[in-house]
């Protein structure tokens, strides 16, 4: 499906899509972006609403994918079409992302996102925390623009978290890039924590930062023991990087002593300890 807006995809689109979660992206940056879908359709995400600009002509790849135009260059566009969309998706899950980048969940490789987010529903939760894992191309003369599936690279250290003063069970992580290049990142964009997957209801309004209006929706984990969380691999920053000319002169490498290559399986996020299975085994 193709609409104007999401406006028109509130009248007459949301009633068309399938049960299931649904995953809100972004395309402000068109590279990977096929890629992108296929990893959520893969992962049995019921619908992916592309936000997508007029000039992009998208070919869609399978009819799960619904184009809805909007400004995606507009401060907090992600967050806002979220918050548009609130209402007309009340009950359902939803993802927000954008383009290159790839959520990873606990046994991705053999579970549904439909399984995991049944799951942390019936422990109480509405709202799973995750991390944003910034993945870079091993070799830049090879791949210029820092992004390369074929030859991705990690942090495997250097993650850290600090307590919100004024929240309980609520933190801000950094690492990966955007901590080590952070002089070439503004201080708004260096946190890797995100409230990425929650499910919508009136009255719940997501920031521009990916936090959510009501405090127990922002906590890592539930009063009584810890829950699931999950990652998204991502290649932005290091896009972001390579497109800068300041930081695209001074970096001749994202690899250090600290790097370790991708292997796409959750197991690596798991023993790296980038996200955890809570209570599902």
């Amino acid at each position: 499906m193709l609409a104007s807006g999401i406006e028109e995809f509130r009248r007459s689109g949301v009633r068309a899509l399938p049960p299931g979660p649904v995953a809100l992206i972004l395309a402000d940056d068109i590279a990977l972006l096929p890629e992108t879908l296929r990893h959520l359709l893969g992962h049995g995400f019921g619908a992916v609403l592309l936000l997508a600009p007029d000039h992009l002509d998208q070919r869609l790849p399978d009819p799960r994918v619904h184009l809805v135009r909007h400004d995606v260059t507009a401060p907090g566009a992600l967050a806002g079409a979220a918050n548009a969309l609130m209402p007309a998706l009340e009950g359902r899950w939803i993802y927000v992302g954008h383009g290159a980048e790839f959520p990873f969940y606990p046994f991705c490789e053999t579970r549904s996102i439909g399984e995991l987010l049944s799951f942390h529903e019936s422990e109480r939760r509405m709202a799973m925390l995750s991390y944003v894992v910034d993945v870079y191309a091993g070799d830049l003369e090879r791949a210029p623009d820092g992004a390369d599936i074929a030859d991705a690279w990690m942090d495997a250290r250097s993650y850290y978290a600090l307590p919100r003063p004024d929240a309980e069970r609520q933190i801000e992580a950094y690492g990966g890039l955007r901590w080590r290049y952070e002089e070439h990142i503004p201080a708004d964009r260096r946190r890797i924590d995100r409230i990425a997957f929650f499910k919508a209801r009136p009255g719940l309004a997501m920031a521009p930062d990916f936090t959510l209006s009501e405090a127990e929706a922002n906590t890592y984990a539930c009063e009584w023991h810890h829950s699931a969380t999950a990652a998204i691999v991502s290649f932005r920053a290091a896009r972001a990087l390579r497109s800068n000319p300041g930081p695209r002169a001074a970096i001749r490498s994202f690899r250090w002593h600290g790097s370790v290559k991708f292997d796409w399986t959750s197991q690596q996020l798991l023993d790296l300890g980038l996200m955890e299975p809570g209570q599902w085994f």
